[in-house]
């Protein structure tokens, strides 16, 4: 068993949290706000006061923070965990973050003895509950296979996809997907809606049909009710979409589908809808289209 820390509490991380607690290994963690961590504590979590002394006391320091900005502020300065990393520790980013601004600090990791990977996730809170998650790891091969029995604690499927930076770009391939196929989704069922047929109905039958992904099998129901709680808001979805459009333009890759798809997002965001589920851009796409909505606020 491993002695673990891990940075980000959140609805993803608090649950490879318990997933990590549950596979016997010891975790220490820090979340910007401590109260929303103390389920975990009571299961077993030390709790940290900074980002530092996780990254002292663990062999291996787990992140899964909001965006690069969120990343830097918790890797530099005095109670960083660049601060805390010394030779033959390791760092593994699980957010979804800039390519470049995760190799520069992959950079400054290595200065200190130390190794990282960006091991991005792909897949919802469901997946990770039900041991399905998908890992994806860039950075050196001897490193992965350090790594890679307790990444497969998370999830069954690890796959190394190349050199640091590379994970982030296939994660951020994979998301721009997701929203593309929610607001598809979204015209099909419109088009059923507006015809006379009702929406309980269009819904079941495109989830069964061979349009159904996984994804649109667990998130297609959202258009009839969001969850209590967003599983990946408007806001964080935008900002995947703009590193993805970010990239197409370096890369010389037009991204037309993406662009569209962005552009509901901000509607959303207009709508006072950005902390919602972004299966709301089925909403966006009712209210231009004189249906009616379940979403109020």
């Amino acid at each position: 068993m491993a002695n673990l820390g891990f940075i980000g509490l959140g609805v993803m991380g608090g649950n490879m949290v318990e997933r990590l607690l549950s596979k016997g290994h010891t975790v220490i963690g820090f979340n910007r706000t401590p109260s929303k961590a103390q389920w975990l504590v009571k299961k077993g979590m030390k709790l940290a006061g900074s980002p530092r002394e996780v990254a002292e006391t663990a062999d291996v320091t787990f992140a899964m923070v909001t965006n690069s900005a969120a990343l830097k502020s918790i890797a530099e300065g005095p109670d960083g965990i660049l601060a805390g990393l010394s030779a033959g520790k390791y760092f593994v980013d699980i957010s979804t973050v800039s390519p470049e601004v995760s190799r520069e600090l992959a950079e400054q990791v290595r200065s200190r003895g130390a190794d990282m990977v960006d091991s991005p996730v792909s897949g919802s809170v469901i997946t990770l509950q039900q041991g399905n998650l998908s890992v994806m790891v860039g950075g050196r091969p001897e490193t992965f296979e350090r790594l890679k029995p307790l990444l497969l604690d998370i999830g069954p499927k690890v796959t190394h996809v190349g050199s640091n930076g590379l994970a982030l770009v296939m994660k951020i391939a994979t998301n721009l997907s997701l929203a593309v196929q929610m607001l598809a989704f979204s015209e099909g069922v419109l088009l059923a809606e507006k015809s006379g047929i009702r929406r309980e109905v269009a819904v079941d039958v495109l989830t069964g049909s061979a349009i159904a992904s996984p994804m649109i099998k667990y998130r297609g129901p959202f258009v009839l009710e969001q969850p209590e709680e967003a599983w990946f808001d408007v806001n964080m979805m935008q900002k995947d979409m703009l590193l993805a459009l970010e990239l197409g333009r370096t890369l010389d890759v037009p991204l037309p589908t993406t662009a569209v798809t962005n552009e509901f997002l901000t509607a959303a965001r207009g709508m006072n809808w950005a902390k919602l589920d972004f299966a709301v851009v089925f909403d966006v796409l009712a209210r231009m289209s004189g249906v009616a909505t379940g979403v109020t606020q």
